[in-house]
């Protein structure tokens, strides 16, 4: 294999090729689902709060998906003058999708509260990667497609499907729900991310001016849902219907807008300071896989803990979850490097390969 789909691993920090914002916003993200799923532990909050938590649970997976999509386009990309690279990255991915369905089966097991994204975003990932040798046009089209027949194809199969699973445990059936029929997550509505982190990673990050209608079209998506649901008091339904998809893009247009102006920052003592906020983001963002197995064996503990039983604000939990997992996260990044969890599906996917230091020869002159 050519050394540029095959790599040694070192820590993220090292890495002078790393794009910053993808980065971040993966740091983002991993904080929000932390946020998300603290939820429970803090029942008696202000509106103003639950609000908050509210947005940031809906943009956690989609904008997810988004930078999975955006850091396999990056891989691509340094591969596209090699065939054999090329075809190498679909099979590590896929291979690396196959290993996250099966992780996400596993943590499904360890009784959690939490509803587990990882199976999903493995299907994403072995499905999308080969999509991303289109042309660039031709991926808006998929975006266009899967977002326009998502709704109404998850409407059908569950119409259709559901009623007649006589084997709700059967592999068949669990596909069908990993696809179309989850409550919180879907594949249809997660690919059209996946494909639009790609197609944001051919336009560019650096444009401003692009960032800055980004933002507009996030306002007007995340205000067309909130209004539209007031206007006829219809409710956002089901994850892949049309106003969540409506609502997702505000949020995730919203959030990689504003990464993107603070990135494109040059004025030296802001870009300063704005460098220094975004390193915790960028830490937990490369180790962000490895952060959210961490909080998914805490939670487990604290939901066989019967932390909940009171009904009252656990603050201490919240804090382990919140404050202490992405604090791990970012000492892991500053003095070990490569996240576990990042380290073991590479290696077991073909992509980092470990290369053991020559022994130091034995001078044949005595000291």
């Amino acid at each position: 294999m050519a050394s540029v789909h095959v790599v040694r691993p070192v820590a993220p920090r090292t890495q002078a090729d790393r794009v910053v914002v993808p980065d971040v916003a993966r740091g983002f993200a991993i904080f929000a689902m932390l946020v998300a799923h603290a939820v429970p532990l803090l029942p008696q909050v202000p509106g103003a709060v639950r609000f908050l938590e509210r947005q940031l649970n809906d943009v956690a997976s989609p904008l997810f998906a988004c930078v999975m999509g955006m850091a396999t386009a990056i891989v691509l990309a340094k591969t596209r003058l090699d065939p054999h690279g090329v075809r190498a990255v679909i099979v590590q991915n896929v291979i690396r999708g196959c290993i996250l369905v099966v992780l996400g089966v596993w943590l499904q097991t360890w009784g959690s509260w939490i509803a587990i994204i990882l199976s999903f975003l493995g299907i994403v990932l072995a499905i999308g990667t080969p999509l991303l040798l289109l042309p660039t046009k031709a991926l808006v089209a998929v975006i266009a497609v899967v977002v326009v027949a998502g709704a109404p194809l998850n409407a059908f199969v569950t119409g259709v499907v559901e009623p007649t699973m006589a084997l709700p445990g059967s592999l068949g059936a669990t596909f069908l729900d990993w696809v179309f029929l989850n409550p919180h997550y879907r594949v249809t509505n997660l690919l059209p991310w996946f494909v639009d982190g790609a197609v944001g990673v051919r336009i560019g990050f650096s444009s401003r001016r692009l960032a800055w209608s980004m933002l507009m079209r996030a306002a007007l998506a995340w205000g067309g849902d909130l209004l539209i649901r007031r206007r006829w008091s219809v409710e956002r339904g089901p994850s892949g219907s049309y106003l969540d998809t409506l609502h997702d893009t505000g949020l995730v247009l919203g959030a990689l807008a504003v990464i993107m102006l603070l990135a494109t920052v040059r004025a030296d003592a802001p870009a300063r300071f704005i460098r220094d906020v975004f390193v915790p983001f960028r830490a937990i963002g490369t180790v962000a896989l490895s952060l959210y197995v961490l909080q998914v064996a805490i939670v487990a503990w604290l939901a066989k803990s019967g932390t909940l039983a009171l009904g009252e604000n656990n603050y201490a939990a919240w804090i382990l979850i919140v404050l202490a997992v992405p604090g791990a996260g970012i000492l892991w990044w500053r003095f070990v490097g490569k996240g576990p969890i990042e380290w073991v599906i590479g290696f077991l996917s073909g992509r980092y390969r470990v290369s053991r230091s020559p022994r130091p020869e034995r001078s044949s002159t005595p000291a």
